[in-house]
Order: structure tokens, then C-alpha cells, then sequence
């Protein structure tokens, strides 16, 4: 069996291969992952993480506040969890509806810099995920670039998990195409978060600058 350094060393190495010298970041998963394995990793050289969940993340950040990471929230917002959010994360990548902006820009800390947001988009139009219709981003960028608070970097999406990765494909690139016509009106955007475990190499083909990537770094998940 594979140690956490080799496969984080493969999964890099995975990254720089298909990137083909483009930067592309890497957010590693740690969903239901103990303190000691976030730890671990870090001890590595990995410094983004991403949480699904705000409670277990604000208590991992406790146990490992002075290691210095980059906190991601990767899983769906409630309004009533934004203060926490604003407070404690250095990254939001899934706002998907107006009523967060104000309060995440409310809550933001003024002696920290400004929040890290990206928008989530529902690029299969599934009725059970979050993320805005494509039509809609443009309304929510409008208002998130207007708080001083937040700062807009860019559009985060997770396709539907077909089988057939020659379609998983294809709404990676229509992310790419949404990308693009969002950054015509805000040059300086500079992040499409997208691709996981499974199919983030086909993401990157697509122009994905982050990846978050979680089981095939840590190994499967105890039930």
C-alpha cells in the first residue's frame, strides 16, 4: 500500500504532467480526515485545504492554528453560518445566491484580507446540487465585486458524476467557456476551481487552475 507521500507526490506530479507548465493549485480534501492527517500532509509541503463541513473544520482549525494553512470551504453555505465562514477561512468556493454576499462581506474581519470567493455554478442544471444557473453569474459577480471585503477570483463547479468521462469532459469545458466570459468584465479573475479525485486531469485539459482532490490522496474513507 501506497505511504501519503507517495501519493501525494504522484498526484503532483499528475498535475505539473497534464498542466504542462501551467500553475495549477492543488485543495486538498479533508472531509471526515482527523487533525493528524490534515497535519501530516502539511508536513509535506501542502498548504490549501478544503472543508465540506464548518464545524469540523473550525475544529481542525484549532488543533493546527499555528501550521499556517489556507482554508477552503468546499461544501454547500448556510446564511447562518457566515459569520463563522468570514471569520475563520481564507476561501468561500461555493457562494451560490445573493443573500451570502452581505453577510459575508459583513463579517469579514477588517484587520484580515479580504475574503477569497468563487462562484459555484450548477453547470448540469441538477435539481439536487447547489450552484448558480449560468445566466445567473454575472448578476452575483456584479455584487460581489462591489463589497471591499470580498474579493471575486472566480467560478468553482461540480459536474455531474457521469460514468461516460467523454461528458464530464465537455461540462468542464463549458465551465471554461463561463470562465472566459466572466473575465471580459473582470480581467483579474484568475481561479476555475473544478475536478476531483476521479477526473481532475480531464479538468485541467480544460483549464481548470485548482483541483480538490481528496481520496486519492488520503485513501478511501472509513465507513
Amino acid at each position: 500500500m501506497s505511504t501519503l507521500a507517495e501519493r501525494f507526490q504522484e498526484i503532483r506530479q499528475r498535475i505539473a504532467r497534464t498542466a504542462g507548465g501551467r500553475p495549477v493549485g492543488l485543495v486538498a480534501v479533508g472531509k471526515t480526515r482527523p487533525a493528524a492527517d490534515i497535519a501530516a500532509l502539511a508536513a509535506l509541503g501542502q498548504r490549501r485545504f478544503g472543508e465540506n463541513y464548518v464545524q469540523e473544520a473550525l475544529a481542525k482549525m484549532r488543533e493546527l492554528d499555528a501550521i499556517g494553512i489556507d482554508w477552503h470551504l468546499i461544501g454547500p453555505l448556510q446564511s447562518n453560518k457566515c459569520r463563522e465562514v468570514a471569520e475563520h477561512f481564507d476561501w468561500v468556493e461555493t457562494v451560490d445566491r445573493a443573500k451570502l454576499v452581505p453577510l459575508l462581506a459583513k463579517f469579514r474581519p477588517a484587520d484580515r484580507p479580504p475574503l477569497n470567493v468563487l462562484i459555484q455554478v450548477n453547470v448540469d442544471d441538477e435539481a439536487s446540487k447547489s450552484g448558480v444557473a449560468p445566466e445567473a453569474i454575472a448578476a452575483l459577480a456584479a455584487l460581489i465585486a462591489t463589497e471591499p471585503h470580498l474579493k471575486l477570483r472566480g467560478l468553482m463547479a461540480i459536474p455531474a458524476p457521469d460514468p461516460d468521462m467523454s461528458r464530464r469532459r465537455a461540462a468542464f469545458a463549458r465551465m471554461r467557456r463561463l470562465f472566459e466570459d466572466v473575465s471580459r468584465t473582470y480581467p483579474d479573475i484568475d481561479t476555475l476551481s473544478m475536478g476531483m479525485s476521479e477526473d481532475f486531469e480531464l479538468a485541467i485539459a480544460e483549464g481548470a487552475t485548482l483541483v480538490r482532490v481528496g481520496t486519492a490522496l488520503f485513501g478511501p474513507r472509513s465507513p
